[in-house]
């Protein structure tokens, strides 16, 4: 039996900020609040029956308005990742949208989907948040009206369903960009490197040096991006401030149906994460650009400092930069087509723990 409760959470441009929280009879609860359309808080027992709050964020309204440059927990829109020298063409016609990262364009612009108060609805268990992108916004052509419902499961699985049309072609590629550290949110880097990740990837999009894809692949045997067999991260990343960012090609990637992307253990908790998804890839970043040791922290939730390796994310989308690459799948949403884009999280305990 899961519970669903609505509450303020502060006000943006006169608008009130709604909070959504869902709690399963195990105890586990999962918070989304309206602004950014942002996971706030997933809370999840451990092997003892513990919970700890497993995703980075902040307590107030104010932490997500002007502290949170690395997008925790939001949804991001129109285009996730980055599209290269921050312009595309469709049909001839040259659209240049904001230069944000380097000469390039990343995760939608100055506002995104992650800096609006979304619309919502409660329909039973599920709540649909609504945004309505203007024509022109951030550059992209069309009126884009953009549905993500939310849901909670039973059995602790957390499903978003991201749904838009558009009035004009258009460049579509949403996902949710949650931080997730499954020994709890304030632990840090050094039970990071304890997690034992496995992925259904046997290759990654290459990139140049700006992490713009160059329309080749790499095959991930005999790299550290080979993590179809459980692999320990600290184990690749302890020594390195630049793994991971990067995207991972889903190996049996269907549109018709969910594929498993990724399955995360925390063994010392006995916690686990399971992504699955119908999107062709899945961006894995273990928080690189999260303040270094020697700089002041970005203090989230609970006043913890958060720094970087403190966090995984495993970002379901299509290809980076796709609209440049005939090689990828197409980004390209016409009128009267249906961009869709489901995406489970499903949580819980080891059984061996």
């Amino acid at each position: 039996m899961v519970t669903l409760k609505q509450e303020d959470f502060g006000t943006f441009k006169g608008e009130t900020v709604k909070k959504y929280t869902w709690t399963s009879k195990s105890g586990f609860s999962v918070s989304v609040i309206s602004y950014g359309a942002t996971i706030q808080s997933i809370k999840v027992p451990d092997k003892n029956g513990v919970l700890a709050d497993v995703v980075l964020g902040f307590d107030d309204l104010d932490g997500y308005v002007n502290r949170n440059s690395p997008y925790l927990g939001a949804t991001i829109g129109r285009c996730a990742n980055r599209i290269g020298g921050a312009a595309f063409d469709i049909d001839g016609v040259t659209y240049k949208l904001a230069q944000n990262v380097n000469p390039n364009h990343l995760h939608g612009g100055i506002v995104g989907f992650d800096k609006v108060n979304w619309q919502s609805t409660i329909e039973g268990n599920k709540v649909t948040f609504s945004y309505l992108s203007k024509d022109g916004e951030e550059g992209y052509p069309g009126d884009l009206l953009t549905n993500i419902a939310v849901e909670l499961l039973d059995d602790d699985t957390l499903r978003l369903v991201f749904q838009s049309t558009t009035t004009k072609k258009t460049v579509v590629n949403l996902t949710n960009h949650s931080y997730f550290n499954l020994a709890g949110h304030s632990t840090g880097a050094a039970e990071l490197y304890n997690h034992v990740i496995s992925m259904n990837s046997n290759k990654i999009t290459e990139t140049n040096n700006e992490s713009i894809p160059i329309g080749s692949f790499k095959d991930v045997g005999g790299t550290p991006f080979d993590l179809r067999v459980p692999t320990r991260l600290g184990d690749v990343i302890e020594n390195s401030t630049d793994l991971f960012d990067n995207n991972f090609c889903v190996a049996t990637y269907g549109e018709k149906h969910l594929t498993f992307v990724a399955r995360v253990t925390h063994p010392g908790s006995g916690r686990f994460l399971e992504v699955f998804t119908d999107q062709p890839g899945v961006q894995l970043y273990t928080a690189n650009f999260l303040p270094s040791p020697e700089d002041e922290a970005l203090v989230g939730k609970d006043s913890v400092g958060y720094r970087r390796h403190g966090a995984f994310c495993l970002e379901t989308q299509n290809y980076p930069d796709a609209i440049h690459h005939d090689s990828f799948p197409s980004a390209i949403l016409k009128p009267g087509d249906v961009y869709i884009h489901t995406v489970s999280y499903r949580f819980g305990v080891l059984q061996s723990a």
